[in-house]
């Protein structure tokens, strides 16, 4: 019966959750036994991953977005993942819009951000393919979100997010400044824009 529960489960895609397994047909005892023999993996309750896809990337994205389906990666997360600065998150940080369920995660450690609900879809994307989506802040609404929470992430790394965003291919500069000004930080951002131009 494994057998039949496994082909089941990666017909979902790398990474699911209980309930996709048991609504695909895969009883509660199956998935347990496919747990217990290694062939799944629990990333975090409720949600689990074919432990032959171990090692797919940004797994704890992916984990954390399943569990908060309306937030997305932001803030330190997306610094990192977009390659705006150098270090490394001891944490998930993701991002829900204001009066929306506000998740508690275990695993992986998670910090929660609430972002006003009016402007929370402004520089939402999906990346991912076969399962493993999850929804981050494109690079220029993760620019300005360091600039506009500069005294949560640092001033240092909103102007190093800033420079680094300037030197990767194709930066948006009008779409940098429609999203700072969308998010009420232009002033900030046009400072040290200046700053880096002169």
């Amino acid at each position: 019966m494994t057998a039949t529960a496994i082909e089941r489960v990666r017909s979902i895609g790398p990474v699911f959750r209980s309930r996709e397994a048991v609504a695909a047909g895969v009883s509660w005892r199956d998935l347990y036994a496919l747990r217990d023999d290694g062939q799944i993996l629990e990333l975090s309750r409720g949600l689990y991953q074919l432990a032959e896809s171990a090692g797919v990337g940004n797994v704890d994205f992916v984990a954390v977005c399943a569990r908060a389906p309306q937030g997305m990666i932001a803030m330190a997360s997306a610094l990192s993942y977009w390659d705006l600065t150098d270090d490394i998150p001891t944490a998930v940080h993701v991002a829900v819009p204001e009066g929306s369920h506000r998740p508690t995660i275990d695993y992986p450690p998670t910090i929660v951000h609430v972002f006003r609900a009016a402007t929370f879809d402004l520089g939402r994307v999906e990346i991912g393919d076969d399962g493993a989506r999850f929804r981050i802040s494109d690079r220029e609404r993760t620019v300005v979100d360091a600039f506009r929470l500069r005294h949560l992430v640092g001033e240092d790394t909103a102007h190093r997010a800033l420079r680094r965003y300037l030197g990767q291919p194709r930066p948006k500069l009008a779409r940098l400044g429609d999203i700072a000004r969308e998010l009420r930080a232009s002033t900030s951002v046009r400072s040290a824009l200046r700053v880096l131009e002169a």
